[in-house]
């Protein structure tokens, strides 16, 4: 491992879960230096800050040595991703350091390396799911095959005719309707996997750093993937 490989601070509050980490390095070689989760029902806003505190404080690391700060793009939760999204932007350009923005999809299939088509599944609400299929490559690291979409769960798996390991917190509420259509060809991820990850998106962001892959802190945006509630209101009303 090398310690001049860059610190990255990450932040993930696309789910119910605000995760908060720092690596070092990328996806090959890496490091995870710390990393704390939280699941409960305080919002991201009362308490993303101290985690990020208490992170800085327990590893004696401070803003001057960290080279980056990754957030989670989304899909997931609209109000977690806004209030991760602010937070990150703040403190990028408070600190004046990059702004590295990761698919949440892509750091849930981070965690499930193997051979096997990888399906990362999140909760889209309304009967819907945010859904993205992976294939390792030959490094061992899980890369798109697909867009990232927003289907039902009877739409994501009419054409799967392989085993496909499914991870995200879609599978806790549809696994069961999965594993009736498809039988053997479906297989779950751990359910200690099933929440994104602050660690796996700062180590994806740590390749982005190394490739100059940033955010512009004035107009980076969270990736929806669906307009929301309000924006479907203002279009019916014609605004």
């Amino acid at each position: 491992m090398n310690n001049d490989w860059p610190l990255i601070m990450a932040i993930d509050t696309a789910s119910n879960c605000s995760s908060v980490a720092l690596t070092r390095g990328s996806v090959l070689g890496g490091q995870v230096l710390a990393s704390l989760s939280l699941n409960s029902n305080v919002t991201h806003s009362r308490r993303l800050l101290a985690a990020i505190d208490w992170l800085l404080t327990e590893t004696a690391i401070d803003w001057p040595v960290i080279a980056g700060l990754a957030v989670s793009l989304g899909p997931g939760s609209f109000t977690g991703l806004r209030i991760g999204m602010a937070t990150v932007k703040g403190l990028a350009t408070a600190i004046d350091k990059p702004l590295l923005g990761v698919s949440t999809l892509d750091a849930l299939a981070m965690q499930c390396p193997g051979d096997r088509l990888i399906c990362a599944v999140l909760d889209a609400r309304k009967k819907e799911v945010y859904c993205c299929f992976y294939k390792c490559d030959q490094q061992g690291v899980p890369r798109r095959v697909s867009p990232i979409q927003v289907l039902s769960p009877q739409q994501l798996v009419q054409d799967i005719s392989e085993p496909v390991l499914f991870v995200g917190d879609a599978v806790i509420l549809y696994g069961d309707i999965w594993q009736d259509i498809l039988g053997t060809y479906f297989v779950s991820a751990p359910r200690t996997l099933h929440y994104p990850c602050a660690s796996a998106l700062g180590l994806l962001a740590g390749e982005k750093l190394l490739q100059g892959q940033f955010l512009d802190p004035a107009t980076a945006v969270p990736l929806y993937v669906r307009a929301s509630d309000a924006e479907l209101s203002l279009g019916t009303a014609g605004i």
